[in-house]
């Protein structure tokens, strides 16, 4: 079989997906360079692992597969076992991240999170697991499935690394600002009851002397 067409006919495609990851790389050191302004060191290592960490991972995962797939093999069982063997491995970090992001503190997952922090990487990395698979058979079939999972990586880890900017310069400081608001509201409610306590019960005006 001659492996030159599909692949060749994909280059352009993988070209463009791996330098885009290779260049967002860049993105997620500015949201580490702003964690590590906000967020405090103790806290710092299992928030950074848990949603800094893997949109590398998935930058790089991206840049892999691309560049794997742009290398003039002479046939597809290679490409296809690398493939599946990124995938594996990619479902496997799935899991470690699902066990970091319950494990941290600092932040409370809503389901927008689980989705694209665990969910669709997942999908994405379970996608060329088994595509890869059938890739390894000389099946060119799989690679219109490699190619929309490799790009999912791209923008699983453009959305996770810009939504990490707005909660740290957004939304953080406007729940912080609320818990400030609320705290001085308790407080000011805690001095009035106060007040009320300490005063004499029962007093009223002073009776006129007799004379």
């Amino acid at each position: 079989m001659d492996v030159a067409s599909p692949l060749e006919a994909w280059a352009n495609f993988y070209l463009i997906v791996g330098s885009s990851a290779g260049a967002l790389t860049g993105l997620q050191f500015v949201v580490m360079t702003l964690t590590a302004e906000i967020v405090p060191p103790s806290n710092r290592g299992e928030s950074v692992a848990a949603f800094g960490t893997p949109n590398v991972v998935h930058f790089c995962a991206a840049l892999l597969v691309g560049s794997i797939l742009c290398i003039p093999w002479g046939a597809l069982r290679p490409p296809g076992i690398v493939v599946a063997g990124c995938g594996g491995l990619g479902v496997v970090y799935c899991a470690i991240i699902l066990k970091r992001a319950i494990r941290q503190r600092v932040y409370q997952p809503v389901f927008e999170d689980w989705l694209w922090h665990v969910l669709l990487p997942a999908i994405a990395y379970a996608t060329m697991l088994v595509a890869g698979v059938a890739l390894a058979r000389n099946l060119a079939g799989p690679l219109f499935f490699i190619g929309p999972a490799t790009l999912l990586l791209v923008f699983v880890g453009i959305h996770n690394a810009w939504d990490t900017v707005t909660f740290i310069t957004v939304d953080r400081p406007f729940r912080e600002q609320q818990a400030a608001v609320a705290a001085r509201e308790a407080a000011a409610a805690g001095r009035d009851a106060a007040t009320r306590v300490s005063a004499p019960i029962g007093s009223g005006p002073t009776p006129p002397a007799q004379g």
